[in-house]
């Protein structure tokens, strides 16, 4: 390789001074840390928040235009839910119950819980079973409940545990599981359509949402225009997980708020870096002033100082990701509610951070070293 000897150069005098080195890989590593983690917690934030429309697994959601998250429906007329499956490209479609109650447990206090209720005749949306069988929950008072991290906030129930809902009883006939957990830490219990909007109080109107499946990919867009006429919106399930992200990204605190630590992060690591790497190059540049004297070239000293800042970059970068998966992995084992997730654009995004960290930190050096006339060095 061409500047392979002045790129082990580099590497030596970079690994030799080793608190300069341990310096610099503690700042970026500290950085990709930061960044990292705040970048981790808002997509595993954003993960829950749509953890009701990744759980019923529905093609297409009929909503009011109004709604902004799958837990915070506005209810909508019975005749909807007939118009809908008259329309042309609808293979079927039922309604959803999603709601909030109020349960009474056997020690006398009360915990709110989300109520789905499944349409009576196809229970479509309906989780997977761990404990009973899901044809229970048609007898009287019946309830699954979900086994997942606000479990024990119903005491742990099992099959045949009693409490009052919204003072009607309710029996667990069944313990299930869905793919994702909620955001708002609070139990779930799933039952039957029309069970639901008898035990929760509502509007004059009942239904959530309407579910449809479209006969083929092309009749989604046809659906969306007739559904249109009537004032409603229908979206498909990447569309509407796409609807809940932008409301918490743009219009909560939760994306602003994440999005200045991670600026603040970028900004304490390319601090650190500039300034130690800036310091590196002061204390080393007679040794810069010696390779300029036995011929080394300005390209071939700026090849050396970009290799020498990647290096630290990409070493603090593996660092700092590993911190983070163990964290993670020691917070979930420690707290199961625990939101934060590793996904490949938070990745994207730290190391395209510490590219530019590297690029800057580089540029920093570069102009020193170019500056550096080896006439001076030996004369002092």
């Amino acid at each position: 390789m061409k500047y392979s000897g002045i790129l082990r150069i580099g590497f030596k005098l970079l690994v030799n001074d080793k608190a300069k080195f341990s310096a610099l890989l503690i700042g970026i590593t500290f950085a990709v840390f930061l960044m990292m983690q705040m970048t981790a917690l808002f997509a595993g934030i954003l993960n829950r928040a749509s953890s009701t429309v990744t759980n019923v697994g529905a093609a297409m959601w009929i909503m009011d235009p109004a709604v902004n998250t799958a837990t915070n429906a506005i209810p909508m007329p019975d005749y909807l839910l007939d118009a809908v499956r008259s329309m042309d490209g609808v293979d079927y479609a039922v309604p959803i119950f999603i709601g909030g109650g109020l349960v009474k447990l056997d020690d006398a206090t009360y915990q709110t819980v989300n109520v789905v209720g499944l349409d009576d005749d196809s229970l479509f949306g309906r989780p997977e079973i761990e404990q009973g069988r899901i044809q229970d929950i048609y007898a009287d008072n019946s309830f699954l409940v979900v086994n997942d991290a606000e479990f024990s906030k119903l005491e742990n129930p099992k099959i045949g545990t009693s409490f009052e809902l919204n003072d009607h009883r309710g029996t667990i006939v069944g313990i299930a599981r869905v793919a994702s957990n909620g955001l708002n830490g609070v139990p779930t219990l799933y039952t039957t359509y029309n069970r639901a909007i008898e035990y929760i109080p509502s509007m004059r109107f009942t239904i959530s949402y309407v579910l449809v499946k479209p006969k083929n990919a092309a009749a989604v867009a046809a659906i969306k225009q007739q559904v249109a006429k009537f004032g409603y919106v229908a979206l498909t399930k990447d569309e509407f997980n796409g609807r809940i992200s932008d409301y918490y990204t743009y219009k909560t605190g939760i994306g602003t708020n994440i999005l200045m630590m991670t600026v603040i992060s970028f900004i304490v690591g390319l601090s650190i870096s500039g300034q130690t790497f800036y310091t590196f190059i002061l204390e080393n540049q007679e040794k810069f002033g010696a390779l300029k004297a036995i011929g080394a070239k300005g390209r071939d000293l700026i090849y050396m100082i970009l290799f020498m800042a990647t290096f630290t970059a990409l070493t603090g970068y593996g660092l700092g990701v590993g911190l983070v998966a163990v964290m993670i992995s020691i917070a979930r084992s420690w707290l199961p509610n625990y939101a934060a997730m590793i996904t490949f654009w938070n990745l994207g995004l730290a190391f395209g951070m510490v590219l530019l960290i590297a690029g800057i930190s580089s540029y920093i050096g570069i102009r020193k070293v170019l500056t550096i006339e080896p006439f001076d060095i030996f004369r002092g």
